[in-house]
């Protein structure tokens, strides 16, 4: 794609709207949020998890603004198995977590990336990327919708500047919170932002339930 000089203001102005509607959308309490969170302060393949969370999210926003939206809007029941499937595995993880708050003295702030494996990590960052109906209402469904609205030669600056601020935020979350890590050296610290998880974790996946519920 070939941008004018002519064409440099809209197509500004196009990335900006991306980028605007991206961090309204992505800076919220989330499952995922909360994930990249823990795993920065813990300091465990922050990178790898940064960078995998904002590629996926890129993924999800050219293919909802190329067409995805379109085809997931004519499925509902596709998005009731996927929020039943997220409830599931934010119930899971949310039981974790709350056995986590239970132990404080196994949880360190310090703890470098011997806890988990890179796979194992990243495979957890899958989960809750992929299996969050969330993601896709949001993400594929409603950037999708506005970003295909665009100027044909003009949705890559909208699926750009949307991106970008998935890696912003990602970034942001993961890297900064190790400015919180001297206060996070104290076990009881780890249990409440454990128990805080936990609790967030129990009331998203109530939420899908309810979600998968309605759909069937």
């Amino acid at each position: 794609m070939t941008i004018s000089t002519t064409t440099m203001p809209l197509a500004f102005s196009i990335f900006s709207q991306g980028l605007a509607l991206g961090l309204g959308l992505i800076v919220a309490i989330g499952s995922q949020n909360a994930f990249v969170l823990r795993q920065g302060l813990r300091r465990e393949h922050v990178g790898p998890v940064v960078l995998f969370c904002a590629l996926a999210d890129a993924v999800l926003i050219a293919a909802g603004v190329l067409g995805m939206a379109q085809a997931l809007g004519q499925r509902p029941m596709l998005a009731s198995l996927l929020a039943l499937a997220g409830a599931v595995f934010l119930t899971v993880y949310g039981w974790q977590a709350l056995q986590r708050a239970r132990r404080p003295q196994q949880l360190r702030a310090a703890e470098g990336g011997g806890g988990l494996s890179l796979k194992a990590v990243l495979l957890q960052a899958a989960a809750f990327t992929l299996l969050n109906p969330h993601v896709y209402l949001d993400t594929v469904l409603l950037v999708g919708s506005i970003g295909a609205q665009q100027p044909a030669m003009l949705r890559g600056c909208f699926i750009l500047g949307a991106s970008t601020a998935s890696l912003f935020w990602f970034s942001l979350l993961g890297f900064g919170s190790r400015w919180l890590a001297p206060g996070f050296a104290r076990p009881a610290a780890w249990r409440v932002l454990d128990g805080l998880i936990a609790v967030t974790m129990f009331v998203l996946a109530a939420l899908l339930l309810r979600h998968a519920l309605a759909g069937f």
